[in-house]
């Protein structure tokens, strides 16, 4: 089986706020248009749900070592 990348919220973040967009915005100027972005940004979304699901557990731990709210060094020094 390949390795799977996590991909970024941002990117499942960019798909739904697409979405949105292209239905209620693109599509009053270009049903044509409107459709294909719809149509992208809902592959873009299953994409991110198929990419959560493949991440095996021991990953998912592997992940919260990224988060900088967890660092030492994020904390505020102390001033003397």
């Amino acid at each position: 089986m390949a390795k799977v990348v996590p991909l970024s919220s941002s990117f499942m973040l960019t798909s739904i706020l697409g979405f949105l967009i292209s239905v209620f915005f693109v599509m009053q100027i270009s049903i044509s248009w409107g459709f294909t972005f719809a149509l992208v940004f809902v592959i873009m979304f299953i994409a991110s749900i198929i990419n959560m699901s493949q991440l095996e557990a021991e990953d998912r731990y592997a992940l919260k070592s990224l988060a900088i709210h967890e660092k030492g060094h994020y904390q505020k020094r102390k001033k003397k």
